[in-house]
């Protein structure tokens, strides 16, 4: 098998046909990864098998996602208000679980946690009614855009105050890491929904603000050419804008809104993927974010297009 070098593989791949944690390691493993990000589905129970095989290195942990491990409540799942929330206790307990996070993260030699850091609240989940709306009639059709300037007008009203909250909460979170010593990068993740945070220039504004933290951009590939698609940003664009944020990467490739594929090799486009071979290259972690339908041969062919192409243009 290929060794898989500085690359690591999301649990999420494999996560739910595993109820031993071992067996999906070693799943990962027989793929060529040396590394993993262990995501927010990972129980206490699979840490069991897990945590003896990281102490005997026969794995590495790239990442945690945060909340990890798995907690089994609603508010605090990765599509939750998280560190933005209006009610103090709640964003008390949710700046608590990011910290719980990085200390498991720092236990098992990781370099980054992993953060959904929050959204504009909607009564309902408004993103699925515009991605239907987008599949049934189009990103131009008046019933598209209507709904679309409904949520954009929520959305730019009050980003400054939740983009206020998440950077009030990651810096306690910093403050908190600095006085422990950890040396583990806080990565806010660009989002799959439209009304979630941060959109690029969003995490510009945070990271910016946050400098000297260890507040960075994690930049998911594929939910940011989604939000471009969808009208959210300018992905090509504001990525050059961003790209010195950048700690690590979600590698993986959109096709109109569906995401987790592996790049280059569902799309059938070898060229359009090529834009983020740079911001790939100069991820300090670089992971691969798959959907369960990808295959071990579609994973490898995927893998070795993305190497090679970076190969190629350092010449």
């Amino acid at each position: 098998m290929i060794d898989k070098g500085e690359y690591s593989f999301s649990t999420c791949w494999n996560i739910k046909k595993h109820t031993v944690g071992r067996g999906m390691i070693e799943e990962i493993k027989e793929l060529g990864f040396r590394n993993v990000e262990l995501n927010y589905n990972v129980t206490e129970d699979m840490m069991t098998t897990i945590e003896p095989m990281i102490e005997k290195g026969e794995i590495g942990v790239s990442s945690v996602h945060n909340v990890f491990p798995f907690i089994n409540d609603k508010d605090y799942d990765t599509d939750s208000v998280m560190l933005g929330f209006d009610d103090e206790a709640k964003r008390k307990r949710s700046v608590e679980l990011l910290i719980r996070s990085m200390e498991y993260a720092n236990r098992y030699g990781a370099k980054a946690v992993v953060v959904h850091p929050g959204e504009v609240p909607f009564d309902y989940n408004i993103d699925v009614d515009l991605k239907k709306l987008y599949r049934d009639h189009g990103k131009d059709s008046p019933e598209y855009q209507k709904l679309w300037s409904i949520m954009i007008e929520r959305r730019d009203r009050l980003s400054p105050l939740y983009t206020q909250r998440i950077q009030e909460s990651l810096e306690i979170v910093s403050e908190h890491a600095a006085r422990k010593g950890w040396d583990i990068a806080i990565g806010i993740e660009t989002r799959s929904r439209s009304y979630q945070m941060p959109s690029l220039m969003e995490a510009k504004t945070i990271c910016e603000n946050l400098a000297g933290s260890p507040v960075y951009l994690w930049y998911d590939i594929g939910h940011a050419m989604m939000m471009d698609r969808m009208g959210l940003y300018d992905n090509l664009k504001e990525l050059q804008e961003v790209k010195k944020y950048i700690y690590g990467v979600h590698i993986h490739e959109t096709l109109e809104l569906a995401d987790h594929w592996c790049p280059y090799v569902h799309s059938k486009d070898l060229h359009y993927f090529d834009h983020f071979l740079e911001a790939i290259d100069y991820a300090k972690v670089k992971v691969y974010e798959l959907k369960a339908l990808c295959e071990p041969n579609e994973i490898h062919e995927s893998h070795n297009l993305i190497t090679s192409k970076i190969a190629a243009r350092k010449g």
